[in-house]
């Protein structure tokens, strides 16, 4: 898997940036829901957790939606600069299990919920491998739309 950084026209540059707000509210879209209903192991949702680690005091839930749509947005401009000759689910999938990686060893740990969560569930390792191929899926299919490109 070759890795080159793509200098993307402002137009494209924007577009992967669509995708990965619209990204970000398909998963939004799951994770509410699951944690309203009691589905998710997540005590909340993990951008959530992170925006009141970092500014140290209780949100409402629209901040920590504003955290997780900005790094969604921002993974997704990754993947298009990188791979924007192939646009495909491995390399999708390739991201979005380094992200989950470092979800487990980096993020649940600093916002409280302990190696790989597991001060909260052994659940959380699922749930966020659940919700990282959901991200995979969701930036593939629509890149394919928007790029016309990556099978």
């Amino acid at each position: 898997m070759i890795m080159r950084l793509h200098k993307l026209p402002i137009s494209e540059f924007a577009k992967a940036g669509g995708v990965g707000i619209v990204t970000a509210l398909l998963l939004t879209g799951v994770m509410v829901p699951a944690t309203e209903f009691g589905l998710s192991p997540m005590p909340k949702p993990l951008g959530l957790a992170f925006a009141e680690t970092v500014l140290g005091r209780t949100l409402p839930l629209p901040v920590g939606l504003l955290f997780h749509i900005v790094y969604v947005a921002f993974w997704s401009i990754v993947y298009v600069s990188l791979f924007r000759d192939d646009l495909s689910l491995i390399r999708a999938l390739v991201l979005s299990a380094l992200l989950w990686i470092a979800i487990l060893l980096v993020f649940f740990p600093v916002v409280g919920w302990g190696f790989l969560g597991l001060a909260i569930s052994a659940k959380l390792i699922v749930a966020s491998l659940v919700l990282h191929v959901l991200f995979a899926m969701f930036l593939w299919g629509l890149c394919r739309v928007v790029f016309k490109a990556g099978r």
